[in-house]
């Protein structure tokens, strides 16, 4: 609150009324900070393993993280309850990157998934786009277009799951998880990892039984396994299932991503 100075005249004093000034929102003036800052860097990486992108768990233990994508929209909003189910039954811990879209599609299932321990929830992006500053796309999916598209693409989602369950997302994963150089730049700036993958656990829930289990069991101390939740109809869930027995007899145990990069 502005309020108008005396005039010149020592007997009197100005009754103009006081001038409101609007602050400006600390995320508006990060954007355009953000915007500024990389309007003149053009990437020259596109793809999954770019700078910025975390692909494996800094540690020799013999842990594994599973991670799962939830994908949403076009792309599939469905739940694997075999999977989920095996995972509470066998108690094992695992990272689930869940997407705005799948979050409104199931928002009972989003909520009790939440509240259990074993799961970490993770940001999997807005509109599920990759994530680039010029539109490049992926797998046919137009990426996000310009740096201010990237920054609402992150943290739009991180604001949604955030007040749905009182945690702000440490992690992003965007949606086919291709992105540019200067785009992961931004999403750091943002305060977010980029969680990448050195295991492709069932490339995008187009693997058969066999194929999702001879995946899983190359992992190695530190893996980050990358597979989906969203289409029960495949045999994601399978391939888990038949893998994970053998994994624990070669002395692995499961972790989620926040417990080994946040201890």
């Amino acid at each position: 609150m502005v309020t108008a100075l005396p005039t010149t005249s020592t007997s009197a004093v100005s009754t103009a009324s006081p001038v409101s000034v609007e602050p400006v929102p600390p995320f508006a003036s990060l954007e355009k900070k953000l915007i500024d800052r990389y309007a003149a860097s053009i990437p020259t990486k596109w793809g999954e393993h770019v700078p910025g992108v975390q692909t494996q768990l800094a540690t020799k233990e013999r842990v594994i993280a599973l991670t799962f994508d939830a994908c949403g929209g076009t792309v599939g909003s469905g739940y694997d309850e075999k999977l989920i189910d095996y995972l509470i039954k066998e108690n094992i811990p695992a990272t689930l990157f869940m997407n705005a879209k799948w979050i409104g599609a199931n928002p009972d299932i989003f909520a009790t998934l939440a509240a259990n321990p074993l799961f970490e929830i993770e940001n999997h992006g807005t509109e599920h786009r990759p994530l680039s500053v010029t539109g490049k796309p992926a797998y046919g999916i137009a990426g996000t277009k310009n740096v201010a598209d990237v920054i609402h693409e992150v943290k739009d989602n991180a604001d949604g799951i955030e007040k749905l369950t009182g945690r702000r997302p440490l992690f992003f994963r965007s949606g086919t998880a291709f992105y540019d150089e200067v785009a992961t730049s931004v999403v750091h700036d943002l305060g977010f990892e980029i969680a990448g993958y050195n295991v492709l656990g069932d490339a995008g829930a187009t693997y058969n039984t066999e194929q999702v289990y001879k995946a899983l069991i190359k992992a190695q101390s530190g893996s980050i396994v990358l597979a989906h939740m969203n289409h029960p109809e495949k045999d994601t869930a399978e391939g888990v299932i038949k893998a994970i027995p053998e994994l624990r007899r070669e002395g692995f145990r499961f972790v989620q991503l926040a417990a080994v990069a946040h201890p």
